[in-house]
């Protein structure tokens, strides 16, 4: 059993331990709140039978492996850092930072002290993204990656009255590159590799975030086409198109129907059962890696994660999209 803590009592907290039900091998032993309150309350609804207001004082506890952290971005280095340096093993929400600078702060913490430090972006990890990866050769020669990810945010109400929330704020590294264009950049590291050139244009809004934007990804004989956006919607699928034929994915973020339109008219389904819990699959992934020794995901990898990055830094430069977490770098 791999003792966990959690950093972050939000939302995205509550989906990670729902689906660590499912995985064997885990126990959440300890949860860190700001406030004692939020930690018992948080705690107890979930049967750790640790809390803590000090970070440093859970890190150095002995009452955990591993640490699940779930904060706002621009605390993701800080945070992982702590926990690295105490020997802990580090599962950390996407983006796993704020810029490339950080990153690879954190993953020469992570070597220094012999620990995993993995981006916990689910979708690469997903049964179905690993079915999008071996039909590739069914394509022919790949010439276009076309990712979409837009998605109203339900923040996005209070901030057109004027209530300005986290997912809106520059000082957390947020908007809609970091929180939802990431789900489209990634898959295209894992797959095809860092691009050679990156051209962007995106909407800043008056808080200083991008709401929408598009990516142009250039790479040797193909291209990579992005958009994402946290104050529109779209029904349209992303796609992979080679020469023979073109791989229609559902939903980039969570792909749960792939299928392949060969050119000469055939349909073929590549998809495959997928628990609803998608998030287990990243547990399973990190618990995988600690049980045999090892200190880095070959999915999830230091170097897709900052390959990611600078992707999205080249982005935000192009954009005009400064963070106050940039300047501190």
């Amino acid at each position: 059993m791999v003792r966990f803590g959690v950093i972050g009592t939000n939302w995205i907290t509550e989906a990670f331990l729902k689906a660590a039900r499912q995985v064997e091998g885990f126990v959440l032993e300890a949860v860190y709140s700001r406030t004692e309150e939020k930690a018992k309350e948080f705690a107890e609804k979930h049967g750790a039978a640790h809390t803590f207001t000090d970070m440093e004082k859970m890190a150095a506890s002995g009452t955990i492996d591993a640490v699940y952290i779930a904060t706002p971005n621009s605390y993701h280095e800080q945070h992982a850092t702590l926990c690295l340096n105490h020997g802990l093993h580090v599962l950390c929400e996407k983006p796993l930072a704020s810029n490339a600078a950080e990153i690879r702060r954190m993953t020469e913490a992570a070597k220094r002290n012999g620990v995993l430090l993995m981006e916990a972006l689910k979708s690469t990890l997903l049964p179905n993204f690993q079915a999008i990866a071996e039909s590739l050769p069914k394509l022919g020669k790949i010439r276009r990656y076309s990712a979409s990810y837009n998605q109203y945010s339900s923040r996005y109400n209070a901030y057109r009255e004027g209530t300005v929330l986290n997912a809106f704020r520059p000082e957390f590294s947020n908007g809609a590159l970091m929180d939802l264009g990431i789900y489209c950049v990634y898959p295209a590291i894992v797959l095809f590799g860092k691009p050679q050139g990156v051209k962007a244009n995106g909407m800043l809004l008056d808080s200083g975030v991008d709401g929408e934007g598009s990516l142009l990804l250039q790479y040797e004989e193909m291209e990579g086409v992005i958009q994402y956006s946290k104050i529109t919607n779209s029904v349209l699928p992303s796609e992979i198109q080679g020469e023979e034929g073109s791989l229609v994915i559902d939903k980039i973020s969570t792909p749960e129907r792939v299928e392949i339109h060969y050119r000469d008219g055939r349909k073929e389904t590549v998809s495959v059962p997928q628990h609803e819990d998608n998030m287990k699959y990243e547990l399973e992934e990190f618990l995988k890696l600690i049980a045999s020794g090892e200190l880095e995901s070959k999915v999830n990898s230091h170097a897709h994660s900052l390959a990611a990055m600078e992707v999205m830094d080249e982005a935000r430069k192009q954009m005009g999209l400064v963070y106050p977490a940039d300047l501190r770098s």
